[in-house]
């Protein structure tokens, strides 16, 4: 299957890498996760990197901040009807298409595209996050 274009708003399968993992040395994931991507830029390389937030079904611990899916939208995605999150204070970053992308049993990565408006609320979260040096960046 061909890979989709990257951009923004759009929910991939990554082998995402919590920050506190990668502190801890590990280098590989757990297991795949849905990831929204919330960033691309052509490097002068001309390469594409991106940067991810991954979406668990853990409420956020005291301390982190992240943004509640709708329920709607988790049916728009295909995901579970289970309550889930996006983390927004911290990211994968991966030069396009990388290693860590998941795809299914049929070779898809991609969910669909988060609704413009939960999109624009995840980009201020972040960029919140960044202002206040809070933001977790895991270089994939």
């Amino acid at each position: 299957m061909p890979l989709p274009v990257p951009e923004p708003g759009l929910v991939i399968a990554f082998n995402y890498l919590w920050r506190r993992e990668a502190d801890l040395g590990h280098d590989n994931a757990r297991y795949p996760r849905p990831c929204a991507i919330v960033l691309t830029l052509r490097r002068e390389d001309g390469r594409l990197l991106v940067a991810v937030a991954p979406i668990t079904h853990s409420p956020p611990q005291p301390g982190t901040r992240a943004l509640r899916i709708p329920p709607r939208v988790k049916t728009h995605l295909g995901l579970d009807d289970a309550p889930s999150w996006i983390v927004t204070d911290e990211l994968n970053e991966f030069v396009w298409p990388g290693f860590d992308l998941a795809p299914d049993a049929a070779g898809e990565i991609a969910y669909g595209f988060i609704p413009p408006r939960l999109f624009d609320e995840l980009r201020e979260l972040v960029l919140a996050a960044a202002r206040e040096g809070r933001l977790g960046r895991v270089i994939r």
